[in-house]
């Protein structure tokens, strides 16, 4: 992971790229509005069948350290995750909004692309003012099924350093 998080340079043409970028901006708009409207249950809908999802800190890529907040691996584990948090929340109401950077084409193989995403994702209490809750960046690697893509791979690597205690909500 240490080397992922090092400045790689895309193997793809610009022209590629930005095909490839709208293709993945489409699919993060997608994926934020369920989160965003706490809609939950549908997250699973985004990854595919032998997906892997991890959150972890700089820190611990950096150091190739494969702890995480929160590890899915495989489709069953990250529907288990949403129907855990969709019928068990033990935190007080609040309104997430994700706020993402410029997606960053890196790789497209015959089956796979592989992108980085940067992310803020904000946090506002029913009775308390908006902060950030989490910012980062999005390592993804993404496979097609048809004609949309879907995630095989997120790993979801923060630079916050101080958490707050409800980060069970998926990023």
């Amino acid at each position: 992971m240490k080397d992922r998080l090092a400045y790689a340079r895309t193997t793809l043409s610009p022209r590629r790229a930005a095909e490839l970028r709208a293709e993945i901006e489409s699919f993060h708009v997608e994926y934020c509005a369920v989160l965003d409207a706490n809609d939950v249950e549908r997250w699973p809908d985004f990854f595919s069948q032998e997906a892997t999802y991890r959150v972890t800190s700089r820190q611990n890529a950096l150091l190739n350290m494969p702890v995480g907040l929160i590890y899915c691996e495989g489709l069953d584990m990250i529907i288990d995750r949403a129907l855990a948090v969709a019928h068990s929340q033990m935190f007080a109401p609040r309104h997430m909004l994700h706020v993402l950077g410029i997606a960053r084409v890196l790789q497209e193989t015959e089956n796979t692309i592989s992108s980085q995403t940067p992310f803020i994702l904000m946090q506002t209490l029913v009775e308390g003012p908006s902060t950030v809750h989490l910012a980062g960046v999005y390592h993804d690697r993404f496979v097609r099924e048809g004609e949309r893509l879907l995630l095989a791979s997120r790993e979801v690597i923060h630079d916050t350093e101080i958490l707050d205690t409800a980060l069970a909500y998926p990023v």
